[in-house]
């Protein structure tokens, strides 16, 4: 848990990808700042100036024009610079969030089913959401906001020393170190409570994710309470980090406002005794304390960012090792024409959980042939199909296509010859076409229409207000169970493979609806070779050979009906 920023470096290297934009949005940053010194500074020799002058009596002159003028121009680039800002600087955190998020989830994709297997897929999506969404303290409050700070003090002290050299030397004097305080200090003062935070918060989540979907398993087995007891001591430990964080922050924020209080104070005073000795006047001597004032501005944020410096390295960290994370699955492209391949698995086993899945079974699917297994939830139908698409490997024997161990071919270039319906209906938040073109990237609207044609969605889909162009949803909400089916079905038709492997192929539907779709597919899957799963004969086209797997203690076996 030692303090190190080395884990951030992968991540500067994408905020670079994007430094144009990074820097026109520091510069808008220090605009509004020197927008606010300039109208505190000008406002305090104005208004002293005016007094001065009123003092004077009817002989005293004052160009009230010029400076009037500097006052309207500062609060207007103020509020615009402000306004700018935050527009431009949030909608860059946006872009950058998406580059990130764009680049953590191609890495996710590439990994195998065993590797996934690692840890939880709740942990998977925190990766994905929390941690990338902590990294955006990285640009937005500890990169910018501290260099525009920096600059804003050396500038007004810069600014001061030309009116009263001392006073510009105190301002170095106490407001640099302030700045080093707010910084540095308050990340090594919120470095382990904040790194905690992070993995604290994934483990609530899971906790929470745990107790909602088995709360049936926890309260069939008496367990309920004890997991509730270890949420709540999690969210405990949460809490008094939270609460630590908080009280550290607050005492920063404190420590800021009294050094800059302290430092208008003390510069008031050096002013004072200047005024007095006729060095300066007194409008200056005003406008000197009140910028001083104005430098809270560019102070304010700071310990609110760097007390949570922690928790953005610890993201990074984890972030990072996601990263290196690669697939053991290699392998050669397949080659080779369009033609029905055979399948066959030899002597397979699967370890899950410490028990053997298969006792050594065998299957082959002959080039063109249909086979059907049927059997009850977990015997391990849908594992035969994961190996069959190689989303992992089997811990004995082998699995071939067309002849090939998969052990060395490349999942991609076997994933592009096989069809494969799971048993989740999976849509996107995105258009009709859309999710439909996952089958086929270049298939045509009139291609689209066909194959909703043949699942019996053409009517529905032609009834939408957009058509093709309707949005279904995040996880297809705007649908119902079997229409989404049917389009998780249309996009395997549109994919054409030779191989094709159907999982529960009419699960949601209908018993009338089913029927028809059973026959389209007896036409359809003519000439393919063909592996489909489901609990019951009834739940699957015609096929020519249909077996069943049987749970034993020692694995399930095959047996042909």
């Amino acid at each position: 848990m030692a303090l190190t920023l080395q884990p951030l470096k992968p991540w500067l290297a994408v905020l670079g990808e994007r430094r144009g934009r990074l820097l026109i949005g520091a510069l808008l940053m220090l605009l509004t700042l020197l927008s606010a010194l300039g109208l505190l500074t000008l406002s305090g020799w104005f208004i002293t100036a005016t007094a001065v002058t009123a003092a004077l009596g009817a002989g005293a002159y004052l160009d009230v024009f010029t400076p009037g003028s500097g006052i309207r121009f500062f609060a207007v680039s103020r509020t615009l610079s402000r306004y700018l800002e935050r527009l431009y600087n949030h909608d860059t955190v946006l872009r950058l969030l998406a580059d990130l998020r764009g680049r953590v989830f191609r890495g996710l994709v590439t990994l195998d089913a065993a590797t996934l297997g690692r840890a939880r897929s709740s942990e998977w999506l925190n990766r994905l959401t929390a941690d990338i969404d902590t990294l955006d303290n990285l640009y937005l409050r500890l990169l910018a906001p501290p260099l525009a700070a920096l600059i804003a003090i050396l500038g007004f002290a810069g600014f001061a020393m030309a009116f009263l050299p001392a006073a510009g030397v105190l301002l170095l004097a106490v407001l640099v170190p302030l700045w080093l305080v707010l910084t540095l200090g308050c990340a090594c003062w919120g470095w382990q409570a904040s790194y905690r935070r992070v993995d604290r918060e994934e483990r609530l989540r899971v906790r929470t994710i745990e107790q909602i979907d088995g709360l049936a398993e926890l309260r069939a087995y008496g367990a309920t309470g004890r997991h509730q007891a270890l949420w709540q001591a999690e969210e405990c430990e949460l809490l008094a980090d939270q609460r630590r964080l908080g009280w550290r922050t607050a005492a920063a924020n404190a420590l800021q406002t009294l050094g800059v209080q302290l430092a208008m104070l003390a510069v008031l005073l050096i002013g004072l005794f200047s005024f007095a000795a006729g060095d300066i006047s007194g409008p200056v001597m005003v406008m000197m304390a009140l910028g001083t004032l104005a430098v809270s501005e560019a102070l304010g944020n700071l310990p609110m960012a760097f007390t949570k410096l922690g928790a953005t390295v610890r993201a990074a960290q984890r972030l990072n090792a996601q990263m290196t994370l690669r697939t053991s699955l290699q392998g050669e492209p397949l080659t080779g024409g369009g033609q029905a391949p055979g399948l066959d698995y030899r002597d397979i086993n699967v370890r899950l959980g410490g028990r053997n899945l298969y006792r050594y079974l065998s299957l082959s699917i002959h080039p063109g042939e249909r086979v059907g297994i049927i059997g009850p939830s977990g015997c391990g139908k849908s594992t035969l199909a994961d190996l069959a698409v190689r989303a992992f490997d089997p811990d004995e024997g082998c699995v071939s296509f067309a002849g090939r161990d998969l052990v060395g071919v490349d999942p991609a270039s076997l994933r592009a010859r096989i069809g494969y319906l799971t048993q989740r209906s999976e849509l996107f938040h995105d258009t009709l076409a859309a999710n439909l073109r996952i089958g086929d990237p270049q298939a045509t609207d009139a291609d689209l229409w066909r194959a909703l044609e043949r699942v019996e969605l053409k009517t529905w889909a032609d009834s939408l207000p957009s058509g093709l162009d309707t949005w279904l949803g995040e996880q297809g909400r705007q649908v119902s169970g079997g229409q989404a089916r049917r389009i998780a079905l249309a996009r395997i038709l549109l994919r054409n493979s030779p191989l094709v492997i159907l999982d529960e192929p009419v699960s949601g539907l209908d018993s009338a609806t089913a029927a028809r779709i059973k026959a389209m597919l007896d036409v359809w899957l003519a000439g393919r070779t063909v592996l489909m799963l489901a609990h019951a004969r009834n739940a699957m086209p015609a096929c020519d050979r249909i077996g069943r797997l049987s749970p034993g203690e020692e694995g399930a076996h095959w047996v042909e009906e």
